[in-house]
């Protein structure tokens, strides 16, 4: 929601936050519908902090009363007059522009502050010496150069401009709320009162003296041409218009009161005795395809279509007397602009989104979500469609494989005793590792009795490790000490001795 302030040194707009103020919000919506803030000075301005509007006399007349709220002004009730403000919590005066209802603490209590008409615009930054003072219900998004001029203004000691800076029009681009009994829409600005012209100090002069000497015809030129300059802002704000100060193209004709028989090639034909054509269209009905019995002729210089303009007048087509007008229509220049802006906007869309816009997402979390993104197997995050059926696919890609089984595999070694004994170790340390907190899931932390518990195994198999290799150190050590006894050589050597010489005499027996 938008208000347009007219004031003497410019133009401002106004953007009302109605879902963090919404009484604060309706009670300036309302004001402005009833023109109240019509000839209200701008005071209190202080450079690079702020300045303040909205009473209709200001501060320098002794019958102004401070204001009043929309309530009180469609009552007359005194009680009326104020309303306690709302002050949202996220609301700050952080920024230039920063537009908040000036309010003051109730007699009856002062922990509670009431607003009236008066509101405050900040001229800088960071003044967040109002929170809690001035209580925010909208910020300006247009007429920034307005608000220096106002904060470059030439003030006395008291922050009142010694130019009068004035508001003198408001206009509503859209009401949400309904109006209050009694309330009654003026058909026009009202003039300044008698009250309000006594508070004048130093008028804008070009103001003062731009109607002079000027007839009625002027005059009502001029009105219109504000009011299509008003328009054409309000268009421009709804989106309709590129820019307020858009106009028609020159080279296009509008053509109507056609017969409905007439196409484009026969226009084409009769027109283009004038000069080159570039497009000829004769509008019609989406549904139907009938014809609208209007068209537009877009020549290629502004010559041919003025002498086009001047030629065809009444022209009978048809058994139609045409009429020929230039065209007024920018709905074509809209379009493109509005096309090459959402080119752009999708051209410098680099991530993933939805809705028909890429720049909308609605979240990303752990992983790359892109549409043109390679399908890789390395996730960090699984959801439930690729975890469904998981198991078989694993199982699927086991068969493929030749995984030797327990019936497959090849038979144990001749030292049947000794791979039994190993294979017992293996499993017995493959079931302390599988018991082991220290074989978790990765980022998972260990409790302090997990801790201790981790420290107690590690010991534990150091220890049975240690046992192991002293135990096979001693084997061996024994063996050999039995090996290098001497009465085991000699045993061995008389063993071999009588072995060669039974074997001697066999022989001998044999050849006999």
């Amino acid at each position: 929601m938008s208000v347009l302030l007219e004031t003497s040194s410019g133009d401002i707009v106004i953007d009302l936050l109605i879902d963090y103020a919404p009484k604060l919000c309706e009670n300036f919506l309302k004001l402005c519908k009833a023109k109240y803030y019509n000839f209200s000075p701008i005071h209190s301005v202080q450079k690079t902090f702020s300045f303040q509007t909205g009473d209709p006399l200001g501060p320098m007349s002794r019958e102004s009363d401070g204001g009043t709220s929309i309530w009180g002004l469609v009552s007359g009730d005194s009680k009326q007059k104020t309303f306690p403000a709302f002050f949202h919590p996220k609301l700050k005066h952080l920024e230039r522009g920063t537009v908040s209802m000036a309010t003051v603490p109730l007699d009856t209590d002062p922990d509670t502050r009431v607003a009236a008409s008066q509101f405050i615009v900040t001229l800088g930054d960071d003044t967040d010496y109002l929170d809690g003072k001035a209580a925010i219900f909208g910020k300006v998004v247009e007429g920034f150069d307005v608000l220096e001029k106002i904060n470059n203004a030439f003030v006395d000691d008291r922050g009142y401009p010694l130019v009068d800076i004035r508001i003198k029009h408001t206009v509503i681009l859209d009401d949400p709320y309904p109006d209050p009994p009694g309330l009654r829409e003026p058909s026009s600005s009202p003039p300044p009162s008698k009250a309000q012209l006594a508070t004048v100090r130093i008028a804008d002069e070009a103001a003062l003296h731009e109607e002079d000497g000027l007839d009625e015809e002027a005059l009502e030129r001029q009105r219109r041409e504000r009011e299509a300059r008003a328009q054409a802002l309000t268009l421009e704000m709804m989106g309709d218009l590129p820019f307020a100060e858009v106009a028609p193209p020159e080279n296009v004709l509008f053509v109507c009161k056609l017969n409905p028989v007439t196409t484009d090639s026969d226009l084409e034909l009769i027109f283009g005795r004038f000069g080159k054509i570039l497009s000829c269209e004769v509008i019609r009905d989406r549904k139907t395809g009938d014809s609208l019995q209007y068209a537009f002729i877009e020549y290629a210089d502004k010559a041919s279509c003025e002498a086009a303009y001047f030629k065809m007048q009444d022209v009978l087509i048809d058994d139609r007397r045409i009429h020929v007008d230039f065209s007024q229509s920018v709905s074509k220049l809209s379009e493109v602009w509005r096309n090459d802006t959402n080119k752009k906007r999708r051209q410098n869309a680099s991530r993933g989104g939805w809705g028909g816009v890429r720049e909308l997402e609605k979240r990303r979390q752990y992983r790359e979500q892109d549409d043109d993104a390679e399908d890789t197997n390395y996730n960090l995050v699984y959801g439930a469609e690729e975890m469904k059926g998981r198991h078989e696919r694993v199982e699927g890609s086991h068969k493929d494989k030749d995984i030797p089984t327990e019936k497959t595999r090849p038979s144990s070694s001749p030292d049947r005793r000794g791979t039994e004994r190993q294979r017992h170790r293996s499993r017995s340390r493959s079931r302390n590792r599988s018991e082991s907190p220290r074989h978790r899931r990765a980022g998972d932390r260990l409790r302090p009795d997990e801790m201790d518990v981790r420290r107690t195994d590690d010991r534990s198999r150091y220890n049975r490790r240690r046992d192991e290799w002293d135990n096979d150190w001693r084997d061996r050590r024994d063996h050999r000490d039995r090996r290098n006894r001497p009465d085991r050589r000699d045993r061995d050597r008389d063993y071999r001795d009588g072995d060669r010489g039974r074997d001697y005499d066999n022989r001998r027996q044999r050849q006999r």
